[in-house]
């Protein structure tokens, strides 16, 4: 492959970068020449491929840097058997995970934390705005459930608790929110009212086509957690397609609401928030402005190091190392990977790391211009018996992440993705990009 081609790569890869990198909100325009004024505010456009891949191109923040929410919750496990409690644990964080999900929080964290019988989850929300909605959608248990109503002698067998709860609807059904395959908000297409439509698995479509045929002309309740959701309404004829509607004057916010609960499943144990801490965002864009300074001046640093100890070849390594700034926080925004300061600090740490490479080519070319090779076979040297020890100790380091990925949480495997991802990328500007730039400039200056 030619040098030339690969500078072609280089430069477009660098600029794509650059796009990427390029804050959504840029400079104005405003000036007038002649006649014409221009007046408009510039604004980097968001990457739309179609539905395979759409991203806004904004760095997503952690709990720490954005704000937010740190919630910890107790789980009540009374009722539940002792083996069965571990599994109990799991399936809540699973339900929870799912809810935060469909939320909207953008990485959410949910571990689960055992202390003897002391059963706990921990919640951390970025970015969350309405709090008090975010931490009720996670403690509802969301039980669905359909009762069909009693006729008068059958309703005063009943006990008054059960009458004052359920009125005339006193007979439990066999559906449940379990035979329930998908749940979607909605808008009557007569009326515009929102409205949340309810489709049944197989099962659920059997029960529901008996339980509508023996209610025709009868009222049908439909409760959520035993708190109606609607008027009952009235069965007009049998409904064998699996799918009905819930409706009853709800917002848009509730319609949606009330149809992650149903995704969601309902919560095998009770749960009650023992601490609630909120970072603020003041705190947050601190962290990042400490951040972004200690990354300067790592690079800064870096830069100079390479340019006393190497001249030209570390001018090289620059270049090479400013691509790879660009080309990491590129991909930070394509992936997405969520930032934290543990994150920020991998990404720090693999600067430093990314010009490991170039220091082991150079020493390995110095050694090669001794022995009295000339500057394009010593470069070809350096780059080719440097390559194994550059390898293997970058595969230690991805070995190390993907450890720290796979059993650790929260911070620690941002850490360990950020830090992963700069290293790969190092390898392609210390392998290709220097080797390129070194190339093209010592077959220049030998022609």
């Amino acid at each position: 492959m030619s040098n030339r081609f690969l500078i072609g790569i280089i430069f477009l890869l660098t600029v794509a970068a650059v796009f990427v990198d390029l804050p959504s909100h840029l400079p104005r325009l405003n000036f007038q020449l002649g006649s014409i004024k221009v007046d408009r505010q510039l604004e980097r456009p968001a990457l739309n491929l179609g539905n395979a891949f759409v991203r806004d191109l904004e760095i997503k923040e952690g709990l720490d840097l954005a704000g937010g929410t740190h919630l910890t919750l107790q789980v009540d496990m009374s009722k539940i058997s002792p083996a069965d409690r571990s599994q109990a644990l799991e399936a809540l964080q699973g339900i929870i995970r799912r809810r935060v999900d469909l939320y909207g929080v953008s990485e959410p964290v949910v571990q689960t934390a055992k202390v003897g019988q002391d059963y706990r989850l921990i919640v951390e929300l970025a970015g969350v705005t309405n709090l008090n909605e975010a931490i009720g959608l996670i403690g509802k248990t969301a039980q669905l459930t359909f009762r069909e109503s009693v006729d008068a002698s059958e309703a005063a067998k009943v006990s008054t608790e059960s009458a004052l709860l359920y009125g005339p609807f006193q007979k439990e059904t066999n559906l449940t929110g379990k035979d329930l395959k998908i749940a979607k908000p909605g808008f009557d297409q007569n009326t515009g009212e929102p409205i949340v439509e309810l489709t049944f698995n197989s099962e659920g479509t059997e029960k529901w086509a008996d339980i509508t045929t023996r209610n025709v002309g009868k009222p049908i309740a439909i409760l959520l957690d035993d708190q109606p959701v609607m008027n009952p309404p009235t069965v007009r004829e049998p409904i064998t397609g699996g799918q009905t509607v819930i409706s009853g004057g709800f917002t848009t916010a509730q319609t949606k609401e009330i149809a992650t609960l149903l995704n969601s499943g309902a919560l095998p144990a009770p749960v009650h928030i023992v601490e609630q801490r909120t970072i603020g965002a003041t705190l947050g864009q601190q962290s990042i402005d400490k951040s972004l300074l200690a990354g300067a001046i790592g690079l800064t640093i870096v830069a100079v190091f390479m340019l006393a100890n190497y001249g030209k070849l570390g001018l090289f390594a620059d270049l090479a190392l400013i691509i790879y700034t660009l080309l990491v926080f590129a991909l930070f925004k394509l992936i997405p990977i969520t930032l934290t300061l543990a994150g920020i600090a991998g990404f720090i740490l693999s600067i430093g790391m990314a010009v490991d490479a170039n220091i082991l080519i150079f020493e390995r070319m110095k050694e090669e211009l001794r022995w009295g090779r000339n500057r394009l076979a010593a470069i070809e040297a350096g780059f080719n018996r440097a390559f194994p020890s550059i390898r293997d100790s970058n595969a230690s380091t991805l070995i190390t992440c993907a450890i720290l990925y796979w059993f650790g949480t929260g911070p620690v495997r941002g850490f360990a993705l950020t830090l992963a991802v700069g290293v790969l990328v190092s390898l392609f500007t210390a392998i290709t990009v220097t080797r390129t730039f070194l190339r093209t400039f010592e077959s220049n200056k030998s022609n």
